[in-house]
């Protein structure tokens, strides 16, 4: 199976108990695959993994595989953190799951290992895991900056087999290593505002939260049938291309640069206003203010790309 096309990452719905409320995040998984998407990532930090427990981890995976299984979908997992010896041990675990295409795992953070320490952080687990991996690099997250030829370096590792970009920007350290990566290196846009130029200098899709307000408008830009990733898709002109950009452009920045409720808070808002589940976080998470609430649940059909 092919990694390209948009991936979106899941929330982990929560009922009113506290309780992971597998039914919703099953009805959640088949409406973003109905809508358009590729495939699947639970367990990412949109999902709120460090708020879980271990058996409520396993279930779900178990929920979202099975969906991923019966849909055909690409299945991309999070798993890993900035310890080496218990990201291996996340990986390994992974092996539960044949459904996996692979494991999304983060650049080491907080602890800012250099370029050197991540290199060889994944390495180890290239080598150990049961399932490829896909590198997430956010800097701005971590702490940890990874230069072009350290991407590069990276890249080249057996096992590793793409990766997450989400630098804030399109940079030079980004541009250098998109012009001279192997071909069977993947990397997906993990900035909302920066997918199109990302896209034309040869990802192969995206990993975003904010398609989940207007996906069956999205996805048709991301692939052809049977082809290779482009933008836009065939039959959208290029006039009809900057059109969606001026429209699309604004509410995005709108949306991710509110102060008052985090990316995640959102992404929990729009699946309430689709009926998934209800607003509810885990701690140290809050809920969004009710006004908020609306705005996101009004931007559920007002947003379009």
């Amino acid at each position: 199976m092919r990694m390209e096309g948009l991936l979106i990452p899941l929330i982990t719905p929560f009922a009113k108990d506290g309780s992971v409320a597998l039914d919703a995040l099953e009805e959640l998984a088949h409406r973003v695959l109905d809508d358009g998407a590729a495939g699947l990532v639970p367990l990412g930090t949109t999902g709120e993994p460090a708020t879980l427990t271990a058996a409520e981890k396993n279930a779900v995976m178990d929920t979202v595989a099975a969906v991923c299984r019966d849909r055909g979908a690409l299945l991309i997992a999070g798993a890993g953190s900035n310890d080496t010896a218990g990201s291996v041990e996340a990986v390994k675990a992974l092996a539960k799951w044949p459904e996996v295409t692979a494991a999304l795992t983060v650049v080491p953070y907080y602890t800012r290992p250099g370029e050197a320490g991540v290199v060889a952080h994944f390495t180890r687990l290239a080598a150990e895991s049961p399932v490829p991996l896909m590198l997430y690099n956010i800097p701005y997250r971590t702490g940890q900056v990874l230069g072009w030829q350290a991407l590069r370096q990276l890249a080249a590792v057996p096992g590793i087999v793409g990766m997450k970009q989400a630098v804030g920007a399109v940079d030079e350290d980004t541009v250098r290593l998109m012009a001279d990566k192997p071909e069977s290196f993947a990397v997906f846009a993990g900035d909302d505002l920066y997918v199109s130029p990302l896209l034309a200098l040869g990802a192969a899709g995206g990993i975003l939260a904010s398609p989940r307000t207007s996906p069956p408008t999205a996805s048709p830009r991301w692939s052809a049938p049977g082809g290779p990733v482009t933008w836009p898709a065939p039959g959208c002109s290029a006039i009809g291309w900057r059109r969606c950009r001026r429209r699309c452009s604004p509410s995005r920045t709108r949306w991710w640069s509110r102060r008052c409720c985090t990316p995640k808070g959102r992404s929990r808002a729009q699946a309430y206003a689709c009926h998934c589940c209800r607003p509810v976080p885990r701690p140290p998470k809050r809920r969004c203010r009710r006004t908020n609430r609306v705005t996101a649940e009004s931007r559920v059909v007002k947003i379009s790309y």
